[in-house]
């Protein structure tokens, strides 16, 4: 019926003494006498602090414990007279204390039952030690039941704790806890993972320490903050946790052993080229010291010999380069295609699907769909691998440094655009077109050849063209072109063709091709014809059938001009990459790496098409100066602008 948690055992029991239950809930008197409620209902009186006794029934009201409320800690106190159990029927500044009761009030309880009589012990402590039971006294009222309150003492006065405002201290809390980066399959637990991360931490922090411990206040910027060495020793330990499961733990306790064993020197070596890392990648270098080209030729000369370089025509079509006209079976078909995509296309910087409407949607004047563009405008690449160090190379954007497929991008642009490489749906833009044959007298024995383009809402169009004699690098055109559809983006970071340079430009003149004249802000205002078709014709006018076409990367340029020529020069052929095409060094690449020369320096201003043309003909200079270096090796000699083998050749 009940469960024996001793509520009862006070209380007679209503069949005493005739009861037969051996286990009993109701107390039972063995006694003679006769049972007495004065026994177990006795009132008690204590000793009041101010004096005057206070009478307290210790057997009516709930036998349950009281939750104590307040400070765990200030139950803990040694004082004994610091803390009240209870709900006292007194104000609470009023407390009782076991050493001040009076001799009755002793003798009073010594004739109590042991259980009535015994001390009332504190309910037990969250989160600490059980307080002994004397250093409490408890009064109970059940008439007067209120919260109990926590006294403190500060100072000599009891306060309550709840009124008590001690201030928190103010911990400067890092970026990231020294807790292992969660991976999808760790190479192993967290518990070694964790144990491996706090020893690499630990040798980070005594080099730091090192730094910090010298005089030279030049190497400040070398000392790295708490926050700095915890997301350092993350970083490392997630690297090498994303790597090889198999040699996880080898490869960084290697590194543990080789920063415990790392001299001071080398440590602020390697701050310093982390440092180094993070500077912005258009930082200005020191001036360098370009490689001067000796071809040991006249310039005549050097037109005679570059056609040595022209590439073959066979194969060419491989790798995007336009050699045959498309047949009119091919533009059908083409045109079927397109009339049937109803303008989709697919975004050349973010591969998302939109729809292009060429001269405006009728309904609210806009050129395509699908809203904004978000995108990476630089190319993913792999990051140089410190020699001796075991980590894997992910790719990474150039233009943000993060790593491929975390963001969707980190530029953003009006409108989706498209471009297509398609020699079929090219020509059914504008019909591709060979060089026609010249009867010109001052047509110059070489021309370097270079074009910017843009997105126009029928694909990527030509928007600026220029060419230069070679090898002196003289300009012969330089041209703006309007495009034939409406422009959708100038792709400027690139083109360095801006909205302003065709607001400030002046018509193309015939009588002076390179007169420019300069806009109030200084900049030169380029010359501008009204289409493409204008731009190929006054190339025309500078070219042969038989006339060195130089430039980098020519298939671009000349799919962008519509332009079929026999006799070109191209810098991605004659200085190839390892593997072959289509993979090529950039222009900047080149000049730096053979002719210790920087270009494209202008950043996010763009580039400059005449700029990049003669730098394509020093490339070329250089080629024939080195071809010619091992031709006279094998016995060539050259008379009057022509070159002869000698007797070994023959």
């Amino acid at each position: 019926m009940f469960s024996p948690l001793g509520l009862f055992k006070h209380t007679p029991c209503p069949e005493d003494p005739h009861c037969s239950l051996t286990p009993c809930l109701f107390s039972h008197d063995r006694s003679t006498e006769p049972h007495d409620n004065s026994v177990t209902q006795r009132k008690t009186s204590v000793a009041h602090p101010l004096g005057h006794e206070e009478e307290t029934d210790e057997l009516d009201g709930p036998r349950k414990r009281r939750r104590v409320k307040g400070n765990a800690q200030d139950h803990l106190a040694e004082k004994p007279t610091n803390s009240t159990f209870g709900a006292p029927s007194s104000p609470p500044s009023l407390q009782t204390d076991t050493k001040r009761l009076s001799k009755a009030s002793k003798e009073q309880l010594d004739e109590l039952p042991r259980t009535a009589s015994r001390t009332i012990s504190p309910p037990p402590l969250r989160g600490g030690a059980r307080t002994p039971a004397k250093k409490f006294a408890s009064t109970l009222d059940t008439s007067k039941a209120r919260a109990p309150i926590v006294h403190t003492h500060v100072n000599g006065l009891d306060t309550p704790s709840a009124t008590r405002k001690t201030p928190l201290p103010k911990v400067k809390v890092p970026e990231e806890s020294l807790n292992p980066r969660m991976l999808l399959n760790p190479p192993a637990s967290h518990a070694i993972r964790l144990r491996l991360l706090t020893m690499l931490h630990e040798q980070l922090t005594r080099l730091n320490d090192e730094v910090k411990k010298g005089d030279d206040a030049s190497k400040g910027p070398l000392t790295l903050s708490d926050s700095e060495l915890i997301i350092q020793a993350l970083d490392e330990e997630f690297q090498f946790a994303r790597g090889n499961f198999s040699v996880y733990q080898n490869v960084i306790k290697s590194r543990i052993m080789v920063l415990k064993k790392m001299k001071l020197a080398i440590w602020e070596a390697e701050r310093i080229k982390k440092i180094a890392e993070r500077l912005p990648k258009t930082a200005p270098r020191g001036p360098s010291t370009p490689t001067p080209i000796v071809t040991e030729m006249t310039p005549a000369e050097e037109i005679a010999f570059v056609p040595r370089l022209a590439a073959q025509q066979e194969g060419l079509n491989k790798h995007g380069y336009v050699t045959t006209m498309p047949t009119e079976t091919e533009l059908e078909a083409a045109r079927n295609g397109v009339e049937s995509a109803q303008g989709w296309e697919q975004c050349d910087r973010c591969n998302t699907r939109f729809q292009v409407f060429p001269g405006r949607r009728e309904e609210d004047g806009a050129l395509t769909s699908g809203g904004t563009c978000t995108y990476h405008w630089a190319k993913p690449r792999r990051p140089d691998v410190v020699k001796g160090e075991n980590k894997p190379r992910e790719l990474k954007y150039a233009c943000c440094d993060e790593i491929l497929g975390v963001t969707s991008g980190c530029t953003k642009a009006d409108s989706h655009v498209f471009k297509t490489s398609d020699p079929k749906r090219l020509a059914l833009v504008m019909p591709f077109e060979t060089t026609p044959v010249s009867t010109l007298n001052d047509i110059p024995g070489a021309v370097c050849f270079d074009c910017e383009m843009g997105y126009s809402t029928l694909g990527m169009e030509l928007i600026r063209l220029t060419a230069t004699a070679w090898p002196d690098g003289k300009e012969l055109l330089d041209v703006l072109v309007r495009p034939l559809g409406e422009v959708l983006d100038l792709n400027s970071r690139f083109s360095g063709v801006w909205p302003e340079d065709y607001t400030n430009a002046v018509p193309y003149d015939q009588a002076s091709p390179h007169q420019q004249a300069t806009a109030d802000d200084g900049s030169t205002r380029l010359q501008i014809v009204d289409s493409p078709f204008t731009a190929r014709e006054l190339l025309f006018k500078l070219l042969t059938l038989e006339t060195p076409l130089i430039g980098h990367a020519l298939e671009n340029d000349l799919n962008a001009a519509r332009i079929l020529h026999p006799t070109i020069v191209d810098t991605a052929l004659l200085f190839p990459h390892p593997r072959g095409l289509p993979l090529r060094f950039g222009l900047k690449v080149l000049m730096k790496r053979h002719l210790e020369r920087d270009i494209q320096m202008g950043g996010d201003k763009g580039h400059d098409s005449k700029e990049d043309a003669r730098a394509a003909g020093d490339l070329v200079r250089l080629r024939v100066g080195e071809m010619w270096q091992k031709m006279r090796g094998e016995g060539w000699t050259k008379r009057d602008g022509e070159f002869f083998p000698g007797p070994a050749v023959w």
